[in-house]
């Protein structure tokens, strides 16, 4: 017989929800470091690499259209199970793959629980204004997993272990949030066991809505770039610094954790940007210094501070968007409205450091800094755009 629900604090809800992140955020960041290795294993070129980020596109839609269909029904903590579930069969099956078309055939089921997990907590802690000040922490504990993850990678790859026993490792941390999850589900813990609605409005309708609400779509869009530019620098930053610039091993490997550990000091530092510049001037000036750091990375190759730059400068612009979101479209959207641009967003994770796998095929890997300038300029466009359309807000 479980335990009572109400003998159960509340803050192990909002345990479980940055545990969440940090899983997601390992996954994603451990990537960039076993990038290499994967090249090596399968013989393959950074353009064919890119398959791999294009299948998680599927996983990536699917729950772009359906996160708030299923947080409706299920609630969050069936949906976070669904979601971790597929996560870690997806790390597992990364790990074990003897032929490289299984691994890309699993980057489906990788995009599809990250996709959930991202719209479904996001979800969760902005539908109730009441936890508006944890979005930049829970933003910081995906940053703590992301700088998780390739410290872990690198430190055990120094080790002389095996790529693939590293996505074991992966898959045993995100199978701590699937006992979790399980846990509240099996105790009917209150806090997690809500289904996420803003309104008695059919989740589909709303999010039909949504979609055809512009400010919703160009957020959508800004989130898309971010979330590319992110994973891009992410994912391949550790190639272009060990293998294009010749920067020693151990030393490339944690200018990526460097970069993450920007991104986390920079979200757990948010609520205070946010309360001195409002949320929409914080978001321009992250923009405007990532303009600057991406230029230090392009042209300054040497510089160490370049990646913990472009981490921090990217820190407020996702979580201070969400936030912002209640503030833009009526209640009963919420739900549809965070759920379709976190998800949409993700999509950004596949198709960007897709697009820098094909073009540093073709010009060389010193190509993918400088592409990233313009992404940066474009999003700063979108913002003003938004500014424009919202000045009340």
């Amino acid at each position: 017989m479980p335990k009572s629900q109400s003998n159960y604090p509340a803050w192990l809800g909002v345990a479980i929800a940055f545990y969440a992140f940090i899983s997601i955020g390992i996954a994603e960041g451990g990537l960039g470091v076993l990038l290499p290795s994967i090249l090596n294993a399968y013989q393959l070129t950074p353009a064919t690499v890119t398959f791999l980020f294009v299948s998680q596109v599927t996983g990536y839609i699917v729950a772009a259209l359906t996160s708030s269909a299923i947080a409706t029904r299920l609630g969050l903590a069936k949906m976070l199970l669904l979601s971790s579930i597929a996560l870690g069969g997806a790390l597992t099956l990364y790990a074990v793959a003897a032929n490289w078309s299984i691994m890309v055939v699993m980057g489906t089921f990788l995009g599809l629980g990250i996709g959930l997990i991202d719209a479904g907590i996001n979800t969760y802690i902005v539908s109730d204004r009441r936890n508006e000040h944890l979005i930049g922490m829970l933003h910081a504990f995906y940053g703590v997993g992301a700088l998780l993850g390739p410290a872990i990678a690198t430190a055990l790859l120094a080790q002389g272990l095996n790529w693939r026993l590293i996505y074991l490792v992966f898959a045993g941390l995100v199978s701590l949030l699937v006992a979790a999850t399980f846990w509240a589900i099996s105790v009917r813990y209150a806090p997690m066991m809500v289904q996420v609605t803003s309104s008695q409005v059919n989740p589909w309708t709303n999010l039909k809505i949504a979609l055809k609400t512009p400010v919703v779509l160009v957020m959508g869009l800004l989130l898309l770039v971010y979330v590319g530019t992110e994973a891009s620098v992410g994912n391949w930053a550790y190639t272009v610094e060990y293998i294009g610039r010749s920067t020693p091993e151990i030393v490339a490997g944690y200018s990526i954790s460097a970069y993450w550990l920007g991104l986390t000091i920079g979200r757990v530092s948010l609520g205070v940007f946010i309360q001195r510049f409002g949320v929409n001037r914080a978001i321009a000036f992250s923009l405007i210094l990532l303009i600057i750091a991406l230029i230090c990375w392009w042209l300054l190759p040497n510089s160490l501070l370049s990646l913990p730059l472009i981490g921090f400068s990217l820190a407020a612009i996702f979580p201070a968007i969400v936030w912002s979101i209640p503030m833009r479209v009526s209640s009963g959207l919420i739900s549809a409205a965070v759920g379709f641009v976190t998800s949409i967003a993700s999509l950004g994770a596949a198709t960007f450091p897709t697009l820098m796998g094909w073009i540093a095929y073709r010009a060389g890997l010193e190509s993918i800094p400088a592409t990233m300038v313009p992404l940066a300029a474009i999003m700063l466009l979108l913002h003003f755009w938004i500014i424009r359309q919202a000045r009340h807000f």
